[in-house]
């Protein structure tokens, strides 16, 4: 999943990029409550001269594009716990846009989510709502039925997350194909099917490699 970053600037009015060292331990989710708003409206409301609030978030996601406006080891203001809060000091937070097709952006957020978990090598207890840190009703895109949404929500991050994850007895093979002296496949979606454009691609660098030897 692509990212496209568009860090706000340090400067940045109330102090919406603090500039603080983080270490994050959690992923949170939230979502923007307002109807009509784009990933990159919220990415350049940050920076709006009306926008007068110091809250602040790491990456958002719509229907269309994930944008990430501060780096993801910096201290962002989304959970409303605090300056010392830990959902302030110690985690990423994801907004997810309330506008145009809901389920595509669903969608995306859980492979956003999904693919930082991964990344981070962190399992589905690392992922938070906003709800969590300050009891706020916050992801509402996802607040239905007692929270049944957020369930379905991390029930398919697990899923995505799964895909995602190379099984203990194919890792070492994995880790071969995808070293920089073999780099005959990225290893992305190890548990994809595999196409005969992707198999014949593998094969035609497994005989580039041969030939060089």
């Amino acid at each position: 999943m692509f990212i496209n970053v568009q860090h706000i600037s340090m400067d940045a009015p109330n102090n919406r990029r603090p500039g603080i060292a983080m270490e994050p331990e959690y992923l949170t989710i939230h979502s923007t409550a307002n109807p009509d708003s784009t990933a990159q409206n919220e990415r350049d409301w940050l920076i709006n001269p009306s926008n007068t609030r110091t809250a602040s978030w790491h990456l958002v996601v719509d229907d269309k594009e994930v944008i990430e406006a501060i780096p993801q080891n910096e201290v962002a203001w989304h959970a409303g716990d605090g300056r010392k809060g830990t959902g302030n000091k110690k985690s990423i937070s994801i907004e997810i846009c309330e506008s145009n097709d809901r389920e595509k952006t669903i969608i995306n957020a859980v492979k956003l989510s999904a693919k930082i978990l991964h990344e981070r090598k962190w399992g589905i207890d690392r992922l938070k709502r906003h709800y969590d840190w300050s009891g706020k009703h916050c992801p509402r895109i996802l607040e239905c039925n007692n929270w049944s949404g957020w369930e379905n929500f991390k029930i398919m991050v697990s899923k995505e997350l799964e895909e995602l994850s190379i099984s203990t007895w194919a890792k070492e093979a994995v880790d071969w194909a995808t070293s920089s002296e073999i780099n005959i496949t990225d290893g992305t979606k190890p548990k994809e099917s595999i196409t005969l454009e992707r198999m014949i691609t593998i094969l035609y660098r497994y005989d580039k490699l041969i030939q060089k030897k």
